[in-house]
């Protein structure tokens, strides 16, 4: 158990962010152990060849695999700097990532258990030149794992960081940081976060909390209470359907409304964009924005902008209409 500080003034500046950096970290670990995480296997048997293939994976000279160890081990904290602003790329966190000053790798290389493999050791002896390697590993993990999968998991945080702001301005602070995971809580002026083997000293006085929905980190947390910014990466909403197939809309409901738009207000299970809507349904962008334009008119569909995205959500009435042809 870590107690994170997080009194009224830490409160109001409690933030969300997404992260490409905390994906990375926590596919990792998925990898190592999938039989932790079970939702991600679909994902894992069909990454592991391309990672295999380009030796990321548990080759001796693998930095990122060696760094990353399988839950619970220690997740040295230089990996996962906190993002700026909801939305930063990724290039822009290995910027950050890179700039780490070398005693802050050192320090928190010292507490990885047991002795280093050569590939970190060489990143102990030169954190300039192996910062470098791993932000360039990054990217060709990050190109082959997830990038061709990033629009339907960018759709699932998106929908998830929708959600939160909307129970934040329901419920308050308390409604939104006890909705989190049943492993947080808050509690008086502290966040409580139950992660077992945490030997992280408790933050008394935090400076502010960024919360990071992650797919990868199902279905525990990770938290890093070190430095001015706290951060909390807990699982997104949505995760258990993120590797299903393009849902079938149902015969009587495309009866009605025609074959297109049913799929659309079925697919409509969280909020999606054009683009993940156009993947998970098979109809090309232009289709899918003609047929919300339509839906929308007919009272089915809102459409909201979250961040630099536009996501489209189903209405109460759509929801009994799906609820009913289901």
């Amino acid at each position: 158990m870590v107690a994170i500080g997080l009194s009224a003034d830490a409160v109001a500046r409690v933030r969300f962010a997404l992260s490409g950096l905390w994906e990375v970290m926590a596919g990792i670990r998925v990898l190592r152990d999938p039989g932790r995480h079970a939702i991600h296997l679909p994902w894992a048997a069909r990454v592991r060849p391309r990672l295999a293939e380009a030796g990321l994976l548990d080759g001796a000279d693998a930095l990122l695999w060696r760094l990353v160890p399988p839950a619970p081990g220690y997740l040295p904290d230089f990996l996962t700097p906190p993002p700026t602003g909801l939305d930063p790329d990724l290039a822009e966190e290995l910027t950050t990532l890179r700039a780490t000053p070398p005693a802050a790798v050192r320090a928190h290389l010292d507490l990885l258990p047991g002795p280093r493999p050569a590939a970190v050791s060489a990143l102990y002896a030169d954190p300039v030149a192996g910062l470098a390697r791993l932000a360039g590993e990054v990217e060709v993990y990050w190109r082959l794992a997830v990038a061709p999968d990033w629009p339907r998991i960018r759709a699932v945080l998106d929908a998830d960081v929708f959600h939160r702001a909307r129970r934040m301005a329901t419920d308050g602070a308390a409604g939104l940081l006890n909705d989190l995971h049943e492993r947080v809580r808050w509690e008086g002026d502290s966040l409580l976060v139950g992660q077992r083997h945490c030997t992280a000293p408790d933050v008394p006085a935090g400076g502010g909390l960024v919360l990071v929905p992650s797919v990868f980190v199902w279905p525990s947390v990770l938290s890093i209470a070190a430095g001015d910014v706290s951060q909390l990466a807990y699982p997104a909403r949505g995760v258990g359907t993120l590797w299903e197939t393009p849902v079938r809309a149902a015969d009587a409901l495309g009866a009605v409304l025609g074959r297109g738009r049913a799929r659309l207000l079925v697919a409509l299970d969280a909020p999606r964009s054009t683009t993940e809507l156009s993947r998970r349904t098979g109809l090309s962008p232009s289709g899918v924005s003609q047929h919300l334009t339509a839906l929308r008119a007919a009272g089915l569909v809102v459409t909201r902008r979250q961040g630099r995205s536009r996501l489209s959500s189903r209405t109460a009435v759509a929801d009994a209409l799906v609820g009913a042809s289901g």
